[in-house]
């Protein structure tokens, strides 16, 4: 069962919210976050990446960083002025861009279910971005940006959604990217930590190094605890919580620095030994299986020449894999792409028009372009225990930090 846990949620208020909330930490450069919150005392960047209101070429983990973190929460809790629910309380959160809606339950999750993987991952998480958000946690006493999870749908918990969107919300806003955020307060919170008991299984879908912190952060707090009794608020952590049919994942495509000693003639003919090649193909692949490789500014349609040999693991089918197995590690001999600098990532919501811009102005050599993971995809790989190549999903709309947040 999935145990979902009310909390009093400290917000800004409503005529404030636009300009309090802001991207996640981690998909801003420590420059794009001193843009976006330039000439904004309130954005929650000033919190969440503190870097930007100190000396450029500060150490982004030094101990100035997150005295100035808790230094400007304490000041944004003051002048905004943030205010924390009396009672502990359960919400909805509703992204919406364009056509595409999605509604989350907002709630604290257990950590020891996430301990006990009864919460499943399919991400390997970098120890220097735990330390990060764990000192963050702890310096705050504070989660200030929810992990993304999500469940597989269940009737009653979508009925009782319904009828709270029919209440007045407390946050109705589109931020300045076009999506629209907005957030209602749950009349009856027990309502839903009883649904949920029902559900048995929740699985992150974006949000690893957020849990593995508020983990850590537990276990410190409880190594300093004289009475620890697991009711304590730093045993949970902050969650929207989507039902599976309702998420969106966009592709995560690739480009390739360098040919790696190839003329663009030899890496050409050694593709095509592999893969069965069209030319003048459409830059989004239509269904999974296929990819579309632009080079010498065509797009070019791959798709397998023999078979994979039939398996029953979960991450060697993904589209992802097989570009790895087949083409990026034995033609251009990238091994490891956690660490190999030669490749680069490009979340789909930049389109493939990005791809080829790196491309014809000589930042990449190739680009590829790939079909979405499936979420049907991230849930098998996750009950089998494994983990996904990494950038393997790209979920879009982004959820924002400083509209809910959860003090422990």
């Amino acid at each position: 069962m999935a145990i979902i846990h009310p909390f009093r949620a400290l917000r800004p208020p409503a005529e404030r919210v636009t300009e309090v909330a802001s991207p996640p930490y981690d998909v801003v450069s420590t420059e794009e976050a001193r843009s976006l919150a330039a000439g904004n005392p309130l954005s929650f960047l000033h919190v969440s990446r503190p870097e930007i209101d100190l000396p450029e070429g500060t150490d982004i983990y030094s101990d100035a960083v997150y005295r100035k973190a808790a230094e400007n929460f304490e000041k944004l809790i003051n002048e905004c002025p943030l205010k924390e629910e009396e009672t502990p309380s359960v919400y909805l959160y509703q992204l919406t861009m364009g056509e595409h809606e999605q509604i989350g339950v907002v709630a604290c999750c257990s950590v020891e279910e996430y301990d006990n993987d009864m919460i499943r991952k399919h991400e390997r998480t970098r120890r220097d971005k735990e330390d990060d958000r764990t000192r963050h946690i702890l310096t705050l006493n504070s989660q200030t940006g929810p992990v993304f999870l999500t469940y597989r749908a269940n009737a009653d918990i979508d009925t009782m959604v319904l009828e709270t969107t029919y209440t007045e919300p407390i946050y109705d806003f589109t931020a300045d990217d076009g999506i629209k955020h907005t957030v209602w307060h749950a009349p009856d919170p027990v309502r839903f930590v009883q649904a949920f008991r029902y559900v048995p299984y929740l699985y992150i879908a974006d949000g690893h190094h957020r849990a593995a912190s508020a983990s850590r952060a537990r276990a410190e707090r409880m190594d300093r605890s004289f009475g620890h009794t697991g009711d304590e608020e730093y045993n949970f952590f902050l969650a929207v919580i989507f039902p599976d049919d309702q998420l969106q994942i966009l592709p995560y495509n690739r480009i390739v620095r360098d040919l790696g000693g190839m003329s663009p003639g030899e890496f050409f003919l050694k593709v095509k030994t592999k893969f069965n090649v069209t030319e003048d193909a459409q830059p989004t692949p239509a269904q999974p299986g296929q990819w579309s490789m632009y080079f010498a500014k065509r797009w070019f349609g791959l798709t397998l020449k023999d078979p994979l040999p039939q398996t029953d693991d979960a991450v060697a089918t993904l589209d992802v894999s097989i570009l790895q197995d087949q083409l990026l590690d034995p033609i251009l001999g990238i091994k490891d792409v956690r660490t190999d600098k030669r490749i680069d990532f490009i979340g789909g919501i930049r389109g493939t028009k990005e791809l080829e811009r790196l491309v014809d102005e000589g930042k990449a050599a190739v680009a590829f372009s790939l079909y979405p993971t499936s979420i049907e995809d991230l849930i098998k790989v996750s009950d089998a225990g494994s983990i996904m190549p990494p950038k393997s999903t790209w979920f879009e709309p982004k959820l924002r930090d400083g509209i809910l947040i959860h003090n422990i």
